[in-house]
């Protein structure tokens, strides 16, 4: 059974307090980061932003970003704070003879989340997903919308002053993230999925013309064999999950189909999360959260269409 998509209203700023920002310096920023994840950086200019993953050698994702350039050059990649010095360990030991530095950048940096009324006009056409623009010191990014709402991110030096804007509930904004559709990935759900397991393809995550990253053949075999077995999908529980939590059918209580990748409280009552399940058995059957016979979950549409299978 599948509920429609919900529309609500969503106008403010609020603080990012999950996110960490990790910087590459350098005149070989791009061309070195290029080289590290799913998306093009080499021919990215100030009037872009890109979703990519960090991926292992076997296409497994370690980290997610949101990554842009800012007018002196340096490369910044947004995500989930407990992964960045991990993440920051990885990447340097890749850098060898190019000229770039890699560090955890997240204490000279603010991050702000803007929604509705307190978005900017920042492109042409007007909030266009991951678009960018700088406004003074601030860099903003195009998030894609949620419930009807639209969104973006806030970079600014820390110690800036806040966007304007009414204050947003950070639980409001986690709501939006999770039925924006947009997954960040974070520690409990590293080394899970391949980036189309939480349809990084349909939303703007994965350049498949690009050269060689980590995982690069991994990732192009899963997209150009045959159709994708699991999908992102967004379901409701009127109990509690967090990322990693185990999904289940009442058809095999060994083995689970789904992963729950990122949750959030949802203001109307319950929880609202992104999993990453097997298709046949997310669209077919009753899940439950935990084993067989766990909470039911209610799957949700999701807020874009995906991709036709390559």
């Amino acid at each position: 059974m599948t509920q429609p998509a919900p529309v609500f209203s969503l106008n403010g700023v609020t603080p990012l307090q999950g996110l960490g920002v990790i910087k590459i310096a350098g005149e070989d920023a791009a061309k070195f980061i290029h080289g590290q994840l799913t998306h093009d950086f080499a021919l990215l200019g100030l009037d872009a932003a890109r979703l990519s993953a960090f991926c292992s050698a076997k296409g497994r994702m370690q980290a997610s970003f949101i990554g842009f350039k800012r007018p002196n050059g340096d490369v910044l990649l947004v995500g989930s704070a407990d992964l960045i010095p991990t993440t920051v360990k990885r990447l340097a030991m890749f850098v060898m003879r190019a000229k770039a530095k890699v560090t955890d950048a997240s204490a000279e940096f603010a991050l702000w989340g803007l929604a509705g009324s307190a978005t900017q006009t920042i492109a042409a056409p007007a909030l266009s997903t991951w678009s960018k623009a700088d406004l003074a010191d601030a860099s903003v990014v195009n998030l894609y919308p949620a419930g009807g709402n639209q969104r973006q991110l806030w970079l600014a030096p820390a110690g800036s002053a806040a966007p304007l804007g009414e204050a947003l509930d950070p639980a409001r904004w986690a709501w939006s993230e999770v039925h924006s559709g947009v997954a960040t990935l974070s520690l409990p759900v590293v080394d899970a999925f391949v980036p189309q397991m939480l349809n990084y393809e349909s939303v703007g995550g994965v350049n498949f013309k690009k050269g060689c990253y980590p995982g690069q053949e991994v990732v192009a075999r899963s997209q150009f064999r045959g159709t994708l077995k699991r999908r992102a999908y967004l379901v409701h529980s009127v109990d509690a999950l967090a990322a990693g939590d185990p999904i289940f059918v009442p058809e095999d209580a060994e083995q689970p189909v789904a992963t729950v990748v990122q949750a959030a409280a949802s203001p109307e009552g319950g929880f609202d999360a992104i999993i990453s399940g097997q298709n046949a058995a997310v669209q077919a059957a009753q899940l439950r959260l935990g084993s067989v016979e766990g909470t039911p979950l209610v799957l949700l549409p999701l807020p874009y269409p995906l991709l036709e299978d390559i």
